[in-house]
């Protein structure tokens, strides 16, 4: 008599039991749905803009191929090796070095203390968080041409020109002239305006995660704010972040190519004077058509900058603790 009264209490159970199992497989399915139809575009785009050409680049970069993107002769690390043995790519490096020696150690330094400043006033933080910021979401083409027709025209009227008129100065040819060589400033204090606020933003994150504890024992054993904390707490605590911003700036600067196209152009004179790997890629593959050697290049600059990456993440110990 038991089991017959249990019978339709299990019959229950399980059909319960089912549907459960059937709104949980809806449920995953919108789910799944919802996932595709958000990822699935950009997934979708980073497959025919990213990944194809870069394996068709790939392909490219082992056959002889002119004035067509289509594979024609195999010739193997031919086109690398005339790349490495090209006089004019081995000084694109000499430049794209030197530009990294002024641009990197500046930029570090700069956004530290802006941070620094930003992270240390009372009032208005969000405005000064949000106007040094805004430049990085300027187009490189634009603040370039800016720099070259507005700020540094090498007339006696450009902006800056004018500044140094007012001490006394003399007219400067900021492009154009090989000694001395000015148009290294114009490079320079364009990359560092565009950026600059971007690894600003990387330093405040590693300022909100010091304990302000730290800080107040200081304080209590003599310490004062200023050069001692900073020395002593803030700048040890900061390693990582600096590191970061040490590879993510000195990746960036090996990737140059909009100031340089657009201030000093691609094969005039003025390109002459500082050139780097990126111009000469392009000169390579789409003035002079050579596509093979031109994705063997693009290929080698890849391989340097993970190289000099791994080296310096490396000897800088990043990811150790910074305790």
């Amino acid at each position: 008599m038991a089991s017959t009264n249990l019978a339709p209490v299990s019959s229950d159970l399980d059909s319960i039991a089912k549907l459960d199992r059937q709104g949980a497989r809806k449920r995953q399915w919108r789910t799944t749905l919802a996932f595709w139809g958000f990822v699935g575009p950009m997934m979708l785009g980073l497959i025919i803009f990213s990944y194809v050409p870069i394996g068709w680049g790939l392909v490219l970069s082992f056959f002889d191929a002119r004035n067509t993107i289509t594979p024609t002769n195999f010739v193997g690390f031919e086109n690398y090796a005339t790349i490495i043995g090209d006089d004019q790519f081995r000084n694109s490096m000499v430049t794209i070095l030197i530009f990294a020696l002024f641009i990197v150690p500046i930029t570090v330094l700069f956004s530290m203390w802006l941070a620094v400043m930003v992270n240390s006033i009372r009032f208005a933080r969000g405005f000064f968080r949000s106007v040094f910021f805004l430049p990085t979401a300027c187009s490189y083409v634009v603040a370039s041409l800016v720099w070259r027709v507005t700020l540094f025209n090498s007339l006696p009227y450009s902006f800056v020109n004018n500044i140094i008129s007012f001490f006394g100065l003399d007219p400067i040819v900021w492009i154009g002239t090989a000694n001395p060589p000015y148009y290294w400033v114009v490079l320079v204090t364009v990359r560092l305006w565009l950026q600059v606020g971007f690894y600003m933003i990387l330093y405040l994150a590693g300022l909100q995660d010091i304990p302000k504890e730290l800080y107040e024992a200081a304080y209590v054993d003599g310490a004062r704010p200023g050069w001692a904390t900073f020395w002593g707490i803030t700048f040890p605590l900061l390693r990582n972040t600096t590191i970061a911003v040490l590879l993510l700036n000195l990746i960036a600067a090996f990737q140059a190519f909009d100031e340089f196209f657009n201030i000093l152009g691609s094969r005039s004179g003025l390109a002459l004077l500082a050139r780097p790997p990126l111009v000469y890629l392009y000169n390579m593959a789409f003035t002079n058509q050579n596509y093979g050697a031109g994705a063997a290049g693009g290929f080698i600059l890849v391989g340097i900058i993970i190289i000099i990456t791994l080296v310096q993440g490396k000897l800088l110990g990043f990811g150790r603790s910074e305790t």
